[in-house]
């Protein structure tokens, strides 16, 4: 009896679970909140016309990029005012996952690479594997490719996530990397996956994201300084009351850089900042972030801490819709700031580490 039990369990362990039925999920593979007849009734009568607009989106992508990507670069040099506007209003989702490998530089390094990444999945071992499989089921717990334990997403996610803690030591494994692996392994390829993994956190197009890994978080914490001089600055009245009520970026926005909004966001608005993100690179989440901000900022400014803490970490979804929210972020210009408030970070940072030293210094002529 005891024998069976126990040979029950070992199954269990191993066996992918039973998966939910098609009919329960949204159109991206996730677990649908609430069923609503009424909005299906609605969805159907928009979704002909959707469609033939979608379609017609879909052409005039597939004649930018040509066959497999091959007239890719050769149009961006051409009209990149077009690229950018086209990416703005969002990748169609059939061609996503081609496109971000196009604008992140990835496709090249895969190219200049291969063979590396089996090597590194097959033949390498990491310090962070069981790091890695402990946090794997917290990945898009509600997305059906991530839900069967030991199933086919959830072992790609794990092969791409150790395989880059091989590739760079210095980073190994952090935990919010497994929502930037898990979002890419939805539109490509574990190889293709791994691959834009490094062109973001090494930097094939935009400045390196590493810093967002590494001992210490440096890079959150540079963002974050950043963010609250763009916040004092943009929205002076919302800046007062968050230094009333003792509020500070570190409360609500840490998830917003390490995972670029792919943790807590709704997915399809997560999606649509990823395109735009891979494209013009960080400053998006900049901006998202004040646009979120400004939009709710009649309700915030009259919150009290506890209250204030729960708006900013559950924004309401009407904030939420893409159409309204990204071309608010758009409009909202933060490069100059950005770039006086970085110079300020670096020389902060450069007087804390002076000072360090001089302290250690002292304390070592009185030993």
């Amino acid at each position: 009896m005891c024998n069976s039990g126990m040979e029950r369990k070992t199954i269990d362990d191993f066996e992918p679970g039973p998966l939910p039925s098609p009919r329960q999920l949204d159109r991206f593979g996730f677990l649908k909140q609430e069923h609503n007849s009424s909005s299906d009734a609605l969805t159907k009568n928009r979704s002909t016309h959707v469609n033939e607009r979608e379609e017609r989106r879909v052409r005039k992508w597939r004649k930018m990029i040509g066959v497999g990507g091959s007239d890719w670069k050769h149009y961006v040099r051409r009209k990149p005012h077009v690229v950018k506007r086209r990416i703005r209003k969002g990748i169609p989702d059939c061609l996503r996952g081609l496109v971000w490998q196009l604008i992140s530089g990835s496709r090249d390094l895969l190219l200049m690479n291969p063979g590396v990444y089996e090597q590194l999945v097959i033949y390498e071992t990491s310090a962070s594997e069981l790091d890695i499989i402990r946090d794997i089921s917290r990945t898009f717990p509600s997305h059906v490719f991530f839900q069967q334990r030991h199933g086919p997403g959830q072992r790609s996610l794990y092969n791409v996530l150790k395989a880059y803690s091989v590739f760079d030591r210095n980073v190994g494994y952090v935990q919010g990397m497994g929502f930037l692996a898990g979002l890419l392994l939805l539109y490509m390829s574990e190889e293709d996956a791994f691959w834009l993994l490094v062109a973001l956190l090494k930097g094939a197009v935009h400045a390196p994201m590493e810093g967002l890994y590494l001992a210490g978080l440096p890079l959150v914490q540079q963002y974050l300084f950043q963010f609250d001089n763009l916040v004092r600055e943009q929205l002076p009245k919302l800046g007062e009351h968050f230094t009333r009520e003792m509020i500070n970026p570190s409360m609500y926005a840490s998830q917003w850089f390490i995972t670029v909004f792919s943790y807590s966001f709704p997915f399809h608005l997560a999606l649509r900042i990823w395109d735009v993100f891979l494209y013009e690179g960080v400053t998006i989440v900049f901006k998202v972030g004040l646009a979120l901000l400004k939009y709710c900022h009649d309700d915030l400014v009259k919150l009290p801490f506890e209250k204030l803490i729960h708006a900013l970490r559950n924004f309401p979804e009407d904030a939420m819709d893409p159409d309204t929210l990204l071309p608010m972020a758009y409009s909202i210009k933060v490069s100059k700031q950005l770039e006086e408030s970085k110079q300020l970070y670096e020389s902060k940072l450069g007087k804390d580490i002076q000072e360090e030293g001089d302290t250690n210094g002292k304390q070592e002529q009185l030993h």
